[in-house]
């Protein structure tokens, strides 16, 4: 595999990514979030018709109980379909009166119909919802940054959960500047980012560790980060590439109740492999040099 300089580049890739982290947090402080209804509070419909329905005919009903602004999906995971049998609602709080009337005319206008699943959720459900998720991923760092620094040392900690840092911010902005939804499975998504992002980052820092006891006095530390950033790259690629299929492929045929889920997973895997590859090794670099940009190269000798 051609090799191009990692760590002779990375004030570059520390460029880019702060660049978009600004972005990232430009978006969010500005468009904000589509919190879902598992956050702000809300009904779900889950309704099972004899005759196969479009969403604009279900949307014409809601018009008509102002639930125009309702989210509707259809239960099919062919993106051709225009029609289904299975229809989820999602709408705001309603009063168990509202839900009879708008039950009564799905009902009269486009026939016969089972309610398979009725949930209401309220916000202070979505409050500590909000909280339990922070709380989560806060207490994964802490004990993340415990085990680094017990296994190896709190620099490379420090190196781990700055990527990890990055991997949820770069998430969270593409669902802003997407305005896609952030339902409770978002949450689980984010996990599951944390979990898969440090494990690729903790593959390169063991191989630093072990380059670390093999040093040479006449290679440079950054030349040292770099062999061992490369020494595993054909390892990076093979597991983030499977995964990426995988994630893929639940994407554009997983339906659309999990389509929010799986690409928060695409875009946390992606990140992951970026962060893990490009930007863990050198940030540990600069934590090793106590700050500094570089380190002076130790001089090379002849050898006859």
């Amino acid at each position: 595999m051609k090799r191009f300089p990692i760590v002779k580049n990375a004030k570059i890739f520390f460029s880019i990514t702060i660049i978009f982290l600004i972005i990232g947090f430009g978006s969010m402080l500005v468009r904000g979030f589509n919190l879902g209804i598992d956050f702000t509070g809300g009904t779900i419909l889950d309704l099972k018709f004899a005759k196969a329905v479009s969403v604009a005919q279900v949307r014409d009903v809601l018009k008509e109980h102002d639930l125009a602004n309702s989210v509707i999906q259809l239960g099919t995971s062919d993106a051709n379909t225009t029609e289904s049998e299975s229809v989820l609602i999602r709408t705001g709080i309603i009063t168990d009166d509202q839900r009879k009337d708008v039950m009564s005319d799905l009902t009269s206008k486009l026939g016969e119909n089972q309610a398979l699943r009725v949930e209401q959720v309220g916000a202070t459900v979505g409050n500590d919802l909000v909280k339990q998720a922070i709380l989560a991923v806060v207490l994964s760092w802490v004990l993340m940054i415990a085990y680094i620094t017990f296994r190896f040392e709190f620099k490379f900690a420090i190196a781990a959960i700055i990527a990890l840092i990055i991997d949820v911010t770069v998430t969270l902005s593409y669902f802003s500047l997407l305005q896609m939804e952030i339902d409770s499975t978002f949450v689980a998504a984010l996990l599951t980012v944390v979990g898969y992002s440090v494990n690729s980052t903790i593959v390169i820092f063991d191989r630093i560790r072990e380059g670390l006891k093999t040093h040479r006095r006449n290679e440079s530390l950054g030349d040292m980060v770099e062999n061992c950033i490369w020494a595993c790259m054909t390892r990076s690629l093979y597991t983030s590439l499977t995964t990426l299929f995988s994630v893929v492929a639940i994407f554009f045929f997983g339906g659309e109740t999990i389509r929010n889920f799986s690409f928060a997973m695409l875009v946390g895997f992606t990140s992951g492999f970026y962060t893990s590859t490009f930007l863990a090794g050198p940030m540990w670099m600069f934590l090793k040099n106590n700050g500094k940009a570089s380190q002076k190269v130790v001089s090379k000798t002849k050898t006859v």
